[in-house]
């Protein structure tokens, strides 16, 4: 996989994030927070792995 092809795959991904999780990522309640990072990190581990 070449770095044009990460960053396609993180960018489509980052780019069809749920609105919940986006609130989620914003939210003050650092647990919230921090469930939401981790939901990203695994979509992105997900979609590098295609």
């Amino acid at each position: 996989m070449t770095r044009d092809d990460t960053g396609t795959k993180i960018a489509h991904v980052v780019q069809h994030v749920p609105e919940w999780l986006r609130q989620d990522l914003i939210s003050k309640d650092p647990a919230v927070r921090s469930r939401a990072e981790e939901t990203l990190v695994a979509m992105i581990t997900a979609a590098l792995k295609e």
